[in-house]
């Protein structure tokens, strides 16, 4: 150390450095690995708070259970936090669907147009074949007004239809809007909240199929058949029904966090009819917004909520959601370096920047192995000068924040599956359950942690999982298959 460094430090810090330099090199390195070994430990020390026990997911699943019970019912239907919502969709496709199919994927920042053309192969055998089209949302039109949004997403699909040469047809239309909807009608729904950033005025109250319909009526250069308007949950059940006939749950774990699933009739308080079964989406993501979570959400969850664009809202997502984990790893390393455990104790601006830490860096971290090449790359470039024990620190806060997620998660599937089987009273449920979504397909090793700990929590279960692959628009377009050929049934 040269002497300009030394004027800075007191008395007793000086004296410790010249008996630490004196030290035959042997002992200064033993003396260096034990701080190493002590940082570590005590980081380790503070991760514990994200463990979480079996019995603790067993509470979990009791509490939610209890609100999707509440949701159910006329008389508790307004003060539960998990809403289960009706979706209408009552018959699953059966093969007699042809035709083609416009689907709209409507659910993040990104916009999807996709065209389905549904019917037999050169064998006879059902299939169908989907082309799409990604289109961006600008931060502007999600939070300007509702008439900007539509008037939009009409821009894009009247551009989805001029590259396929397809403006002089009529089509059927399927709408995934991945956000809560209250149904009364497969083809209309109102908007009961926004989330994931979405905060377009005039749309909260209104039926966004009519939103849609008005969109396409101004710009007038094509005409649409809106018939059916699903959540991404729905669609995705949907669209791995098509693969495996005992899919009856669908869930999402990318940006937002929700399931739907097939609850008997009898059940449902909020429809009329008590035969057979309707797929309702729980709208999940909300479960804790009425302090059910109160003793699992840390400090960092409540300063995520705190300033997020919906606080006090949707706090079980908060958890989950992909938009969230970046933010809440770095809270963790903002607390890390506070206790002078990681980074010398020196955050960066861009560390202490809301927003900088990525949830793709927490994926790509955790994919890193051997010699935390990638970790090094990505602290370097939020401007941090990290060594490999921060490396591995920072390793380890992501692994214990997406451990958290995945077992919450697990424990609200495991709610849904138990209660099917209570209602079912079969001794084993044979059940398939349709996923998609950026965390669960991109991240390392959540969805290994997620089956795990669901199938330990619901021991009376034979699960089968399914990747969905393009689950929100096939879906949809088979949703609109299904209504489309069920209204003209109706007509005939």
């Amino acid at each position: 150390m040269c002497r300009n460094t030394l004027q800075f430090l007191t008395a007793d810090t000086v004296q410790e450095v010249l008996i630490f330099n004196s030290l035959p090199t042997n002992t200064r390195m033993n003396k260096d690995m034990k701080n190493v070994s002590h940082s570590f430990h005590m980081a380790e020390q503070i991760l514990t708070e994200f463990d979480l026990h079996r019995e603790e997911l067993e509470e979990l699943m009791h509490r939610l259970q209890q609100e999707m019970e509440k949701g159910l019912r006329l008389e508790s239907h307004e003060d539960a936090s998990v809403k289960m919502l009706p979706t209408y969709v009552r018959s699953t496709p059966d093969g007699s669907e042809v035709g083609d199919f416009l689907a709209l994927d409507l659910g993040g920042t990104n916009f999807r147009v996709m065209l389905a053309k549904v019917g037999e192969d050169d064998h006879g055998r059902w299939k169908v074949d989907t082309n799409h089209q990604m289109y961006s949302i600008h931060e502007d039109i999600m939070t300007g007004t509702a008439e900007m949004l539509f008037d939009y997403i009409a821009e894009c699909i009247s551009d989805f239809l001029d590259r396929h040469s397809m403006k002089h047809k009529k089509l059927p239309l399927g709408f995934t809007f991945s956000f809560p909807v209250r149904h009364e009608d497969i083809d209309k729904g109102i908007l009961l909240n926004w989330t994931k950033g979405f905060k377009a005025s005039g749309a909260e109250g209104n039926n966004i199929v009519g939103l849609l319909r008005d969109a396409i009526k101004r710009r007038g250069d094509f005409e649409m058949d809106v018939v059916a308007m699903v959540n991404d949950t729905v669609a995705t059940m949907i669209s791995c029904y098509y693969e495996d006939h005992r899919c009856e749950v669908g869930m999402i774990v990318g940006t937002g966090c929700n399931a739907c699933y097939m609850e008997e009739m009898e059940n449902v308080e909020l429809v009329e009819g008590e035969e057979g079964r309707m797929c309702i989406n729980t709208e999940w993501g909300a479960f804790g917004d009425t302090g059910e979570l109160e003793d699992f959400r840390l400090e960092y969850d409540r300063v995520v909520d705190e300033n997020s664009l919906n606080p006090g809202q949707q706090l079980y997502e908060k958890i989950i959601g992909g938009k969230y984990l970046g933010e809440l790893v770095r809270l963790v390393l903002l607390k890390l370096v506070n206790e002078n455990l990681v980074f010398n104790g020196e955050a960066s601006e861009m560390l202490k920047t809301r927003g900088s830490f990525e949830t793709r860096f927490v994926s790509q971290i955790e994919s890193d192995s051997g010699n935390m090449k990638q970790t090094y790359n990505i602290l370097t470039g939020l401007g941090l000068s990290a060594s490999e024990m921060d490396c591995r620190i920072v390793h380890m806060a992501c692994e214990r924040v997406t451990t958290r997620a995945a077992r919450m998660c697990a424990s609200g599937l495991a709610a849904v599956i138990n209660r099917m089987r209570e209602n079912r009273a079969e001794q084993t449920l044979i059940i398939t359950v349709g996923i998609d979504g950026s965390v669960y397909k991109l991240h390392p090793s959540f969805k290994h942690k997620f089956h795990a700990a669901v199938r330990e929590l619901t021991p009376r279960c034979d699960i089968t999982f399914i990747q969905s692959e393009e689950g929100s628009g096939r879906g949809a377009a088979l949703v609109s298959a299904v209504a489309y050929k069920m209204s003209f049934l109706i007509g005939q």
